[in-house]
């Protein structure tokens, strides 16, 4: 896993982009920098499938893999609502709260690793999280969950269509699969994409000149490639101690002095629509969470008319939700 130091420059991250080969950038500073948005996040070891999507879509509205019965992965991350439920911390299992914000499913399977401390590695291992954490879904075990499903029988012919072959296809890991595939197909283009594309009437002139104040200002240093993040971790107070220091991000994980305060970038793709902002849910405002990220990272100061130009950058990246793709399906 990449960590990119604050101090790193520019073209540093653009040579690393450059490395990474087909599929990170496209034509122009602007696409070398940012990168193409694919149309799905592919992945070797999860091969995209219809019959896989269509049981991850309706595994992922199933309130039934939650104890009781009153969770779905949809609760925390509700997909008409640009992945996120809008609150700091999400309420789980008898109104319990977790302890960091839910970030947007959307391009998550595009990023390097799942959760604020990069926990798990893949949007399948991630899908295993929640449905066994007692304050979320709180189901006890593995061969619970597995005997729930097992216990509905129209899930019978959805997993065996998914997983032909297999002599038992109704499965935790397989449960695991069908929501990653499903998750793999979560992008929503923007205004910004059909720019890169060659559409310059897509954004203004101003949204322009706040790309070229989050650029010239040290802003992709981390939120970089077609995500504008998701592809590295970073401290938290690089520049300047963070104001809040309960959570230490990965250090919890690591226990490594070197991981204090550090957390994985999220992405800034609809940034505009997924507050409250950071991992505690903690600031209410885009326009501060800019702010805070020029002062503590990058020790600077925005004058008004920059925090404006970047803001209005940024919801150049609010992109459209697949409506088609997202809709409820009938559960079985």
């Amino acid at each position: 896993m990449k960590f990119i130091p604050a101090s790193i420059g520019l073209a540093a991250v653009a040579a690393v982009i450059l490395a990474q080969g087909p599929g990170h950038h496209g034509m122009g500073p602007h696409g070398r920098m940012m990168g193409t948005l694919p149309a799905e996040m592919a992945s070797g070891a999860n091969p995209l499938t219809k019959a896989k999507v269509d049981l991850g879509r309706m595994l992922f509205y199933d309130p039934r893999l939650s104890k009781d019965r009153d969770v779905s992965c949809n609760s925390c991350h509700d997909l008409a609502n640009y992945g996120v439920d809008g609150k700091p911390v999400s309420t789980g299992h008898t109104g319990q709260k977790g302890n960091r914000n839910s970030p947007t499913v959307y391009h998550a399977a595009g990023h390097i690793a799942q959760f604020w401390d990069g926990r798990a590695a893949d949007v399948e291992e991630q899908a295993k999280g929640p449905v066994l954490n007692p304050v979320e879904m709180a189901m006890a075990s593995e061969k619970e969950v597995t005997e729930a499903l097992r216990g509905i029988p129209g899930y019978a012919a959805p997993f065996r269509a998914a997983f032909p072959g297999e002599a038992q296809p109704v499965t935790f890991d397989n449960m695991a699969k069908a929501i990653g595939a499903f998750e793999r197909k979560l992008v929503t283009p923007a205004r910004w994409d059909r720019f890169l594309a060659g559409d310059h009437a897509a954004i203004t002139e101003f949204e322009r000149l706040g790309h070229h104040e989050f650029m010239h200002g040290g802003c992709a240093t981390c939120h970089n490639g077609a995500f504008v993040g998701g592809r590295a971790f970073q401290k938290l107070g690089a520049e300047k101690p963070w104001p809040v220091e309960t959570d230490l991000g990965r250090y919890g994980l690591t226990k490594l002095a070197s991981d204090r305060m550090v957390f994985k970038v999220p992405s800034l793709r609809n940034v505009e629509k997924t507050g409250p902002y950071f991992h505690d849910g903690g600031v209410a405002t885009l326009e501060e969470a800019v702010r805070l990220m020029a002062k503590h990272q990058l020790n600077t100061t925005l004058v008004p008319e920059q925090e404006k130009m970047i803001v209005a950058w940024l919801k150049t990246l609010t992109g459209e939700i697949p409506r088609d793709y997202i809709k409820a399906p009938k559960l079985p």
